[in-house]
C-alpha cells in the first residue's frame, strides 16, 4: 500500500488580505484572529529571549484552517538581556520602527511589537500602511502619520543619531487618515492600534496586555486555541 502524504498549503496573510475587493474590509472576527494568533506566536518566541526583528505579512504563514505561522527567522536574535548593542539593519523598511530608523543601536523587543502594530492594520485597511521608499521618506510617512516625535511625546528622542530638528513638525493625522479609507476599526480597535504604535518602545504595549485589551479579551478568552 502506498503511503499517503499530506501536504499543507501555507499562503503569506498578504495574499488572503487582499484576496477580495480593497473595499471589502475583513470581518472583525477574522483580523482579530489572526492577530490574536500573531500575538502568541511573537510572545513565545519572546519567551525563549528570541527577537525575529523581520516581521511582515509575508513572514505571516496561514494554512487552509485559518491557523498562523510565522516564518523566516532569519534575521532573529537570541538575547539575554532586555537590551542590547545590535544592529539597526534589520526590519523591511515599511514594518520598521523609529527607534531603528533613528538609527539607536540599543533597542528591545518592541521592535516586534512595532512591526505586529504596522501589520495590524494593514489587515484591517488592505493597505500598506507606510509604504516608504527610503528611511527618510519611512520617517516622514510616519511622522505625518502620528506627528513628529519629540522630548515631550518621546523622552530622548532628540539625542539619536538621525533625529533631525529641521524636519518638519507634523501633527497627528492617523485617525484623519483612517477615516479617508473608510476604515471599520472601532475606538478600542483603534485605541490597541495606537499602543502598538507608540513612540516609545518602552511605553509600547506589552503583548500580554494586548490580549487583554478591550478590543481583543473576549475573542481571546473565548476561543479555543490550538498549537
Amino acid at each position: 500500500m502506498l503511503a499517503r502524504t499530506c501536504l499543507t498549503l501555507l499562503m503569506p496573510i498578504n495574499t488572503i488580505v487582499k484576496r477580495n475587493s480593497i473595499s471589502t474590509p475583513l470581518p472583525r472576527d477574522l483580523v482579530r484572529s489572526y492577530l490574536c494568533q500573531i500575538i502568541m506566536g511573537v510572545m513565545e518566541c519572546h519567551s525563549h529571549d528570541i527577537w525575529h526583528r523581520d516581521l511582515r505579512p509575508s513572514n505571516i504563514l496561514i494554512n487552509g484552517q485559518g491557523k498562523i505561522k510565522i516564518a523566516d527567522f532569519g534575521l532573529c536574535k537570541r538575547v539575554g538581556n532586555s537590551l542590547q548593542t545590535l544592529t539597526h539593519e534589520v526590519v523591511t523598511l515599511w514594518y520598521r520602527c523609529p527607534e531603528v530608523l533613528l538609527g539607536k543601536i540599543m533597542y528591545s523587543k518592541a521592535i516586534d511589537v512595532w512591526s505586529i502594530g504596522v501589520i495590524f492594520s494593514e489587515m484591517v485597511t488592505k493597505r500598506p500602511l507606510w509604504p516608504g521608499d527610503s528611511e527618510v521618506d519611512q520617517l516622514f510617512k510616519i511622522y505625518r502619520s502620528l506627528g513628529t516625535p519629540n522630548e515631550s511625546t518621546w523622552l530622548g528622542c532628540t539625542a539619536l543619531p538621525n533625529y533631525n530638528t529641521s524636519f518638519p513638525q507634523w501633527k497627528p493625522a492617523l485617525n484623519e487618515m483612517f477615516l479617508m479609507h473608510n476604515c471599520t476599526l472601532d475606538e478600542d480597535g483603534f485605541s490597541l492600534l495606537l499602543s502598538f504604535l507608540t513612540y516609545d518602545p518602552a511605553k509600547r504595549i506589552h503583548l500580554e496586555d494586548a490580549l487583554s485589551h478591550k478590543w481583543l479579551c473576549d475573542y481571546f478568552l473565548e476561543t479555543e486555541w490550538s498549537v
